[in-house]
Order: C-alpha cells, then sequence, then structure tokens
C-alpha cells in the first residue's frame, strides 16, 4: 500500500524534493550529487545539504553495492523459522546477540505467530546447509524447535520502498 505524500509530509516532516531525492538514490545510490541536482531541479549544494539531513535523520541508512550470491558461494537460500524454549529477555538477548555474528544469517526478524523468530540465511548448497544446521542453528541459545524452507526460485528481491 503506497503511503501518500500528504501522510508522509505530516508524519515525518518531508517535502516533494527530499522525495525525489529519496526515489532517485534508492533507484541509483551511486548518482552524482550533480546529477542528483540535474534531476530534482535545485543546485548542487543545496542537495547535497538535503542528502546530509536525511541521512543524520535516517532517512537514508546506507549505501551498498547488490552482489550475485550464486558467483559468491553463496547460492542457496534458506528461510528458518525459530521456536525458541522460552520467551524471557535474557533468551532472546542471548539469542539476538548470538544471530549478530554469524555471516550466514543476513536477516533475523522477531513475529508474531506460531514462532518466535524467521531467518534469512544463504550458504553455498544444501551439504553446507546440513552442516549449518547443525554446528550454528541447533547451538544458538535457547533454541527448542526449527522449520526449513530452501528456496527453489527467487521470484522478487528488493529492498525498495514504495512511496
Amino acid at each position: 500500500m503506497k503511503a501518500t505524500l500528504e501522510s508522509i509530509d505530516q508524519d515525518k516532516g518531508l517535502d516533494k524534493t527530499d522525495l525525489r531525492i529519496l526515489r532517485v538514490l534508492q533507484r541509483d545510490g551511486r548518482i552524482s550529487n550533480l546529477k542528483l541536482a540535474e534531476e530534482v531541479h535545485l543546485s548542487p549544494t543545496a542537495v547535497l545539504e538535503r542528502v546530509k539531513r536525511l541521512t543524520r535523520e535516517q532517512y537514508i541508512l546506507g549505501y551498498e553495492a547488490r552482489l550475485n550470491p550464486a558467483k559468491l558461494g553463496a547460492g542457496l537460500m534458506v528461510f528458518v523459522e525459530v521456536l525458541l524454549d522460552r520467551t524471557v529477555h535474557d533468551v532472546m538477548d542471548a539469542f539476538r546477540a548470538a544471530v549478530q555474528v554469524r555471516p550466514e544469517i543476513l536477516e533475523c526478524h522477531l513475529v508474531a505467530g506460531g514462532f518466535d523468530y524467521l531467518l534469512k540465511t544463504r550458504v553455498s548448497d544444501m551439504a553446507a546447509y546440513r552442516t549449518f544446521v547443525g554446528e550454528v542453528i541447533w547451538t544458538l541459545p535457547g533454541v527448542r524447535e526449527t522449520r526449513t524452507y530452501a528456496v527453489m526460485e527467487e521470484v522478487k528481491n528488493t529492498t525498495a520502498l514504495d512511496f
């Protein structure tokens, strides 16, 4: 569901130019400041100041290159539902801390529903995943039960927000 300019403007204090800047940067994070200024019809100095403010206010969280996981030995994506044995703060804190240091775990989300956390993981293949489950997932603090969903086809993969 697309947010309206009015709702974004009222709630967040962004104007139409800020939103245009965010859209352009989301599409091409490597665009030069000069080209960005041309696209949003402002001076390069004004655009630079706006981008600095949008970054400072955390509308822009950072910039990164999108890499091809298959070419880099991480071709298998697996989602894992994790049910903890107890959902108390110390167990959850220990679980969250342990997840942070595992490079195979790309995302970890605390969810409402029939399990506690949803993990997005990437490894080279199913044999590597089998090892990963035994050596990592089952050793994470508080894990009682898991369910695994190996991705057969990635139909859509984007981080772009619709606003």
